[in-house]
């Protein structure tokens, strides 16, 4: 039976998304895992000088924005390979569960040998979930939706409260100097061991973070199967409506970044962040749709085919470049240099994912999930026929 054609628009997205991501985690390497550089309790007078201004401009445009547009894509690559299953006749989630507990192997692999922001071990998680969620039929997701919806603003508004009574405050979310210390002096050993002997307290915003996942999950299922990214009317349709509520309503909450205090520091990255980013993704489907001849569109796209060795590539990179083991520029840079450093690293991935895939069928890391999967269904069927 024939392979499903890729759609061209999605690898895009996922491309678009990986990059974004660095946009976010960039001032994590910069500031040697500083997160008051990342939040707005301090360092928020973006009125005082260019340099807080353009570093606050950039995460009020990019900070969950496109981490929530990377769960959505994970979403639609459920759906997709949801479709494949039934397409085959094979048992869902079936080979899914395992696919994903390779993933969730990965992104241990990554947290610990890499940075401890890592997102693969709770897509993982997610992944298991909101498989069984699908299986259960249009209703079951729609009760889940709300479900978990509530449960994730239930949480946000509870720790916005916290910030609003001053009860969460730049001191009990400052990151301690002698982590700072590590990064900026400690070798890449002593940073393994922090990241397992810490482990749990690391893990914390993965594990809150699983019924917020699971919604946008459920929502790029949904996308998918509304036919948002068809090339048809309906498809144009649809993404022009997400480009226009989403950027109308989302940019202006987004915005909210810009006041000073924290207070809107956890509504922006979890609650209005993954409005703008359906705003993104209906802008880029416009964007795609009205210049298909752009080239930039196929280095995203190659970026997107190879989303995982780009996303594991980025993080190394910049470990390499801002940590004290490698070339030491954490801690010493303004937002103008780590923006550009950004930039730099985005074209070289692009680069470096246009050049592979001349060469290469898919990418490194896709590449080994795939050899593993293989020998677990080779395992699988070798294992029925001897029952049988």
């Amino acid at each position: 039976m024939a392979h499903a054609k890729r759609i061209k628009t999605l690898d895009i997205l996922r491309g678009l998304a990986i990059l974004g991501t660095l946009g976010t985690n960039i001032w994590l390497f910069a500031y040697l895992g500083d997160l008051n550089y990342l939040l707005t309790f301090t360092h928020n007078e973006w009125w005082s000088s260019a340099d807080t201004f353009w570093r606050t401009l950039m995460l009020a445009l990019v900070n969950g924005k496109l981490l929530g547009l990377l769960a959505i894509m994970f979403g639609i690559g459920l759906e997709l390979k949801y479709r494949q299953a039934q397409r085959l006749g094979r048992p869902w989630p079936g080979m899914y569960i395992w696919i994903s507990l390779i993933l969730l192997l990965e992104g241990f692999l990554h947290f610990t040998l890499v940075m401890e922001y890592d997102i693969l071990m709770s897509y993982a998680v997610t992944a298991m979930l909101v498989s069984f969620i699908v299986k259960g039929g249009e209703k079951v997701m729609r009760i889940a939706m709300i479900v978990f919806a509530v449960i994730h603003v239930f949480f946000i508004g509870f720790v916005s409260l916290g910030v609003l009574a001053h009860q969460v405050t730049a001191d009990t979310m400052a990151t301690p100097q002698a982590v700072i210390t590590l990064y900026q002096s400690g070798t890449w050993w002593e940073q393994v061991q922090y990241r397992l002997s810490d482990f749990w307290l690391l893990r914390l915003e993965a594990l809150y973070a699983i019924p917020y996942n699971t919604l946008l999950f459920l929502i790029g299922v949904k996308l998918m199967r509304k036919g948002a990214f068809q090339d048809d009317i309906n498809g144009r349709n649809l993404r022009k409506k997400l480009m226009k509520i989403g950027l109308l309503v989302g940019l202006p909450l987004n915005l909210l970044w810009f006041v000073p205090g924290g207070y809107f520091d956890f509504p922006v990255r979890y609650l209005f962040a993954p409005i703008l980013s359906l705003g993104y993704m209906g802008l880029i489907g416009w964007l795609v749709d009205k210049f298909r001849s752009l080239s930039l569109w196929g280095f995203l796209e190659n970026a997107g085919k190879m989303s995982l060795s780009c996303y594991v590539l980025q993080n190394i990179v910049c470990s390499i470049l801002f940590y004290g083991w490698g070339i030491g520029l954490g801690g010493n840079l303004n937002s103008l240099t780590v923006i550009a450093i950004w930039i730099g690293v985005c074209l070289f991935q692009l680069l470096f994912a246009h050049l592979w895939l001349r060469r290469f069928h898919m990418g490194p890391m896709e590449t080994a999930r795939k050899a593993l999967t293989g020998l677990l269904e080779k395992g699988k069927r070798t294992e029925k026929s001897l029952r049988a």
